[in-house]
């Protein structure tokens, strides 16, 4: 994506906190790239049949339990040289592991600030240890972590997960919409 003799850089901001992301834009056009915002993968696909992003910051969970490894994933497809960090307010061994292995080259917890973003581009994956948290693991993180990942292998089908973790659906779907972060 060279033109002239400077690199553009494309950045495409997948978050539905309206507010956060208006935040982040302003906050990385002042640092030189054009930002595009997308508040869920449906926009995001959107936008991706007209433009090749070449940086990307995907919020891990978006409304209506949908997953940004599902974005990851579908970014790293589109341009597997693109630059992917992941933002969470909920940070996890599984799913950090799970976002390096889609494509994302770094994993944030939030709070992370434009300056934590940029840093993390460049990361290469595997280079350095993903930093997650320091808070000690509790039966209920260990619960999610566990959802979540029984989430990730059934491609985020909400029956099926709940099937595989002997639970009822609409107690898997109660317990997702407490979890969901902002």
């Amino acid at each position: 994506m060279s033109q002239g003799s400077s690199m553009e850089r494309l950045l495409l901001l997948v978050e539905d906190d309206e507010a956060f992301a208006r935040v982040l834009k302003r906050s990385f056009e002042r640092r030189d790239y054009k930002v595009l915002h997308a508040s869920s993968q449906e926009e995001m696909q959107a936008v991706l049949l007209k433009q090749t992003p070449t940086h990307a910051v995907v919020d891990l969970k978006l409304s209506g339990n949908s997953s940004g490894l599902n974005c990851v994933q579908a970014l790293h497809a589109h341009n597997p040289a693109m630059l992917i960090v992941v933002l969470t307010g909920f940070a996890s061994i599984n799913t950090a592991v799970e976002a390096i292995k889609l494509g994302a080259c770094q994993y944030l917890a939030k709070p992370s600030n434009t300056d934590d973003i940029e840093a993390a581009f460049g990361h290469v994956a595997g280079s350095e240890p993903v930093e997650l948290t320091n808070r000690t693991t509790s039966i209920k993180n260990l619960e999610w972590e566990r959802i979540h990942e029984v989430l990730v292998e059934t491609d985020f089908n909400i029956s099926e997960t709940a099937r595989r973790l002997g639970m009822h659906r609409r107690t898997l779907a109660r317990k997702l919409e407490k979890r969901r972060v902002k």
